[in-house]
C-alpha cells in the first residue's frame, strides 16, 4: 500500500511538472498496469509516459507497447522514475530499459522549464557521453594529432579513438580530457524525446477471440494497418495513410460508458480520431463525441472511405 501511495505522488508530481510547463494532459484513468499513465502534448511534442517508483519494474512486453504506441501516434515514449532495485535514479542522467528512455522527475522538470537536455546517460558498465564525431576528426584534421596521441591522452586504445571518430560513445573521463587537450567542447547533448529511436522488434500478437477477432480481420479487410493493444485504454489503433484511428471494442453499457470517456480524452491530447465497435448499437451515434459503429454497420461497409465516412458523421 506504501507502494502505491508513493507511486501515485509520483505520478501526481509529474503530471504538475508538465501542466507547469505548458503542456495539454489526458485526465488520470485510474486503471493500473497500463503501458503508459499518460500522454502529454506541447506544440508538436507528444509525451507517452509511463510513470514508476522502481524502473526495474518495467517489463519488456509493457515497453515494447508503449515504444509502438508512442511511435504510431508519431510521439515519444517515456518512464518517469525515482529509482532501480540498486538505488535512486541521479538527476542529470537519461536511462533506459529495453529501448525506453527513463528520466528522474527533477531532470525532466530540469529539461521542460530550462530546455537543455541531460548531457550524460547510463548503459551497462556506467555513465556515458556522445561525442560529436565531425568535430574530433575535423580538429585532429587540422591539428594534425596522430591517433596515438589521442589515444595517450584519452588513456584509450588506437582502435577506440577510431570508434570515437566513427560516432561511438565514450565515458565521461575520456571526453574530458579529449576536451581539456584540444581545448574544444566535443560532448553534446541528448535529448531524451528523441533517444533511442531505433525499430521496434516484434512481440507475439495477443490472442484475439470473438467479435474483437471478428472486428479487426474486418478492418485490415477494409484496408486499415490493425494494431492491437494489450495494456492500453484503447484496444487498438487502426491506420491507413495519413488516419490514425484509437479504436475500442465493448459489449456492454457500463463498460462503454467508462470507456468512451477515458478514450475521448486521449484522443483530444494526441489529436487523433476516435471510434468505437460495439456489438449491437442502441439510440445513441456517439459517447462523449466518441463515434460508435455497431458489427452490421461495419459488415454493410465496402472499403476503408465507409468507415471514415461514418465517424466523421457521428463524432461530436
Amino acid at each position: 500500500m506504501k507502494g502505491a501511495m508513493k507511486r501515485d505522488r509520483l505520478l501526481e508530481e509529474t503530471r504538475e511538472a508538465l501542466a507547469k510547463t505548458g503542456f495539454f494532459l489526458s485526465r488520470p484513468h485510474g486503471e493500473r498496469g497500463l503501458s503508459f499513465d499518460l500522454v502529454a502534448r506541447r506544440d508538436d511534442t507528444l509525451l507517452i509516459v509511463k510513470v514508476l517508483q522502481n524502473v526495474d519494474a518495467l517489463a519488456r512486453e509493457t515497453a515494447h507497447e508503449l515504444k509502438v504506441i508512442a511511435r504510431t501516434l508519431e510521439g515519444s515514449p517515456l518512464v518517469v522514475g525515482e529509482r532501480t532495485g540498486t538505488g535512486a535514479l541521479e538527476d542529470g542522467v537519461i536511462y533506459n530499459r529495453f529501448g525506453v528512455p527513463i528520466l528522474s522527475r527533477p531532470t525532466l522538470l530540469e529539461f521542460l522549464e530550462e530546455g537543455v537536455p541531460p548531457f550524460l546517460y547510463s548503459a551497462p558498465g556506467g555513465l556515458y557521453v556522445r561525442l560529436d564525431s565531425s568535430a574530433l576528426r575535423r580538429l585532429r584534421e587540422d591539428r594534425q594529432v596522430s591517433l596515438g596521441t589521442l589515444a595517450d591522452i584519452a588513456g584509450v586504445s588506437r582502435r577506440t579513438i577510431q570508434m570515437y571518430l566513427e560516432g561511438m560513445s565514450a565515458t565521461m573521463d575520456v571526453a574530458l580530457r579529449l576536451e581539456e587537450f584540444l581545448n574544444e567542447p566535443l560532448v553534446l547533448p541528448v535529448d531524451p524525446f528523441r533517444f533511442l529511436d531505433e525499430p521496434t522488434a516484434g512481440t507475439p500478437s495477443p490472442h484475439l477471440e470473438g467479435f474483437e477477432r471478428e472486428l479487426f480481420q474486418r478492418l485490415e479487410r477494409l484496408g486499415f494497418a490493425v494494431l492491437p493493444t494489450v495494456k492500453s485504454p484503447f484496444d487498438a489503433l487502426s491506420s491507413r495513410e495519413e488516419t490514425t484511428l484509437l479504436t475500442g471494442v465493448a459489449d456492454a453499457d457500463r463498460e462503454l460508458d467508462r470507456k468512451a470517456e477515458v478514450v475521448s480524452n486521449i484522443s483530444r491530447v494526441v489529436e487523433k480520431d476516435s471510434v468505437m465497435f460495439v456489438v449491437r448499437r442502441s439510440v445513441r451515434m456517439s459517447i462523449r463525441g466518441v463515434p460508435l459503429i455497431a458489427r452490421e454497420e461495419l459488415r454493410r461497409m465496402r472499403d476503408s472511405d465507409d468507415v471514415e465516412d461514418m465517424i466523421s458523421e457521428r463524432k461530436g
